[in-house]
């Protein structure tokens, strides 16, 4: 645990707004006595980012979707035919 000042703090925040980032907790003092703690958030300094899909499958299936994309064609993706596209819309 680091300790700073608070004029200490207000000069340094982003750097110590990184440490707690990385999981540190910095105590802030006025006159030598704490006054509070910078701490991290449960859960911010481990988890990257990203999408969690088996926790998003597991609400689906809670609420009562089975599959939430039971098909997908093979050809979903393949270009469309020419007479297709050329075909005049209605």
């Amino acid at each position: 645990m680091k300790t700073v000042s608070i004029a200490e703090a207000q000069d340094r925040f982003d750097e110590l707004a990184q440490q707690v980032e990385k999981g540190e907790t910095v105590t802030v003092t006025r006159d030598g006595r704490p006054v509070f703690d910078i701490v991290p958030r449960e859960g911010v300094a481990q988890k990257k980012g990203g999408i969690d899909w088996e926790a998003g499958q597991a609400y689906l299936r809670s609420i009562g979707i089975k599959d939430p994309f039971p098909y997908i064609a093979d050809d979903f993706d393949d270009p469309l035919p020419e007479d297709f596209l050329l075909r005049p819309l209605p």
